[in-house]
């Protein structure tokens, strides 16, 4: 016997010794005990018997290639190794999606904390995700309708973890409530709990804005009337149809780029997917399931069209972002992500 079939007897006796050791008791896991000790004998196996692979080989049609049964070992093992991949990554999706139900349900609950919170919550809601954009919300809380169309509005910010004034000076604004996310976890994730909110609370309709001053509020009732006279249950202010400060030409491009490829998966035209200036009735919310923390825009509208929502468009202005730095990354990173976020949603 070899020094390499030796060594490999020795870590396979070892390891099916340890699975054992490991995952008995308290610690069982049928599922993981099985998939190590499959593993763990095979490994023995090969090590005792390596023609135990010629039927590998053969399977394969390996038989004439040089060294037809590590080729084969080669395959089989990295088929076993993606597996485990997938098998790990379904297992940390379901703890992820574990934690941020108990985060949402502890910043929902947060929401009860605060004084008057009926006087707050209205009819029409604006809901802000804010991270680090004190000075931009500054600005843009104040400028904000109190109605539309005789509909009272409100106003939600979710302060994504941030760690400069953007709690204090949405606490200091009259007319709008406050909840902190205690650590930052992203744009959608934020979004996430002010649903639960909203929801919650009772809220007709919500328009979602961007706390970096590139929506304009006076634009939140081109929105809004859509869904308030029930012409529309979705929303979406486009940059593509209407108009756009002049500042990344790139990500411009990208966003027309992505509209098309939305528009083809699904068969609705769409101009402006990742559009964060959108409204939608409460209601029709009931039927939509979020996942995504960063990139989220896009799979909203992707929900919306797969659930049969009545979706329109609207143009808007985008402006500069006056204040601060974007949180979206580097170009190439963004539409890359945006893409992985596209084809996930329409695939699931």
């Amino acid at each position: 016997m070899s020094n390499l079939r030796i060594i490999g007897l020795i870590v396979g006796i070892i390891g099916l010794l340890l699975t054992f050791l490991f995952y008995r008791g308290p610690k069982w896991k049928r599922s993981n005990f099985i998939l190590f000790s499959l593993f763990n004998l095979c490994l023995i196996m090969v090590s005792v018997n390596p023609n135990v692979l010629n039927i590998l080989r053969d399977a394969l049609s390996l038989q004439k290639a040089q060294r037809g049964r590590i080729l084969a070992l080669l395959v089989i093992s990295n088929v076993f190794l993606l597996f485990f991949v997938f098998y790990t990554k379904s297992k940390l999706e379901n703890f992820l999606l574990q934690f941020d139900k108990l985060v949402r349900n502890l910043g929902s609950n947060e929401i009860e904390k605060i004084g008057e919170v009926n006087n707050h919550i209205k009819p029409v809601m604006i809901l802000i995700p804010a991270f680090n954009e004190a000075d931009n919300l500054r600005e843009l809380l104040p400028r904000i309708p109190k109605h539309i169309g005789g509909i009272e509005v409100g106003v939600l910010v979710i302060d994504d973890g941030s760690e400069d004034e953007t709690f204090s000076v949405v606490d200091e604004t009259e007319g709008a409530i406050v909840v902190k996310n205690p650590i930052n976890r992203g744009g959608g994730a934020a979004l996430r709990l002010g649903y639960d909110i909203l929801k919650k609370a009772g809220a007709r309709f919500c328009i979602t804005m961007d706390a970096d001053g590139q929506h304009q509020p006076e634009e939140v009732e081109k929105i809004a009337l859509h869904l308030v006279n029930d012409q529309y249950d979705f929303v979406i202010g486009s940059r593509i149809l209407g108009d756009r400060e002049k500042d990344n030409l790139l990500r411009y491009i990208g966003v027309q780029i992505f509209g098309k490829i939305v528009s083809f998966l699904l068969g609705k035209k769409v101009t402006d997917p990742s559009s964060g200036f959108r409204g939608f009735r409460m209601e029709a919310m009931a039927a939509i399931n979020l996942y995504e923390n960063q990139y989220h825009t896009s799979e909203l509208i992707i929900e919306a069209i797969k659930k049969d929502m009545r979706i329109g468009e609207v143009p808007i202005t985008i402006l500069k972002r006056k204040y601060g730095k974007s949180k979206k990354g580097t170009d190439w990173r963004y539409g890359l992500r945006f893409a992985r976020t596209i084809i996930k949603t329409w695939w699931r």
